[in-house]
């Protein structure tokens, strides 16, 4: 699609949201809050935690005018079309993650992946991801890396999972990244320790850019030794085997 083509229509903003209770001013520039304050439209998977960061960031416009869209996991596909239409009317609009950055691992990708289609022109806005954060600074291979979201939920088929995933890693020097609900963050990381062998590095990266942020890797054998494991706070699991 061409620029002529695009003339009319709005941008889509991909907003970049806090991953916990966090000074703004340390994780978003400037002028990501300036686009984030003047923005009418927007959408969102939990119209509650972007109100909270709205509110945090300041609006142009007070909260209760702002219009907020919602989109989920289980939003069905024929709403995509709908949620396009003030870009397509010309105003631009913003997507929130629930936190994070939106369309990695978030139901908003379906959203851009159509904006594309339709020759609405998508711009990123820099921010806080999770996923890199923790791999930067996990000291695994951060060349060949690989992110999973949930592994299953049953215990059974979750270490066959952590098992084959181990394989992958060992094959391949493939930094793994897998999360969980943060409920069942201590079963994962017992998950992990059973299965994994003992030279397997493995981070934990707990409430990241948090003022409780902890960052932590270590080989299985040694956390079996002293094994501290997650709360339930956001969390990422990483780990390498050699």
């Amino acid at each position: 699609m061409c620029s002529a083509e695009r003339r009319g229509r709005g941008v889509l903003y991909l907003v970049p949201s806090p991953l916990g209770n966090t000074d703004l001013d340390r994780i978003l520039p400037a002028g990501v809050r300036q686009i984030a304050a003047g923005l009418e439209h927007w959408i969102a998977e939990g119209p509650k935690t972007l109100r909270r960061f709205l509110k945090l960031n300041g609006t142009r416009l007070p909260l209760q005018q702002l219009k907020i869209e919602v989109l989920q996991e289980n939003t069905p596909p024929a709403a995509l079309e709908r949620l396009l239409s003030p870009l397509e009317a010309g105003h631009d609009v913003g997507i929130a993650s629930e936190t994070g950055c939106p369309a990695v691992a978030d139901p908003g990708a379906a959203l851009v992946r159509l904006a594309h289609r339709r020759g609405i022109r998508v711009v990123p806005l820099v921010g806080p991801s999770s996923l890199l954060l923790a791999l930067m600074a996990s000291g695994l291979n951060g060349q060949q890396f690989a992110f999973h979201g949930y592994l299953p939920v049953k215990s059974t088929e979750c270490r066959a999972r952590i098992k084959a995933l181990e394989r992958d890693s060992r094959a391949r020097r493939c930094t793994q990244i897998v999360m969980e609900t943060p409920y069942r963050n201590a079963r994962l990381f017992t998950a992990l320790l059973e299965v994994c062998h003992d030279e397997t590095e493995l981070c934990i990266a707990e409430n990241l850019t948090a003022a409780a942020e902890r960052i932590e890797t270590r080989t299985i054998a040694e956390w079996r030794k002293n094994p501290l494991p997650p709360g339930e706070n956001p969390c990422l699991f990483l780990f390498l085997a050699s």
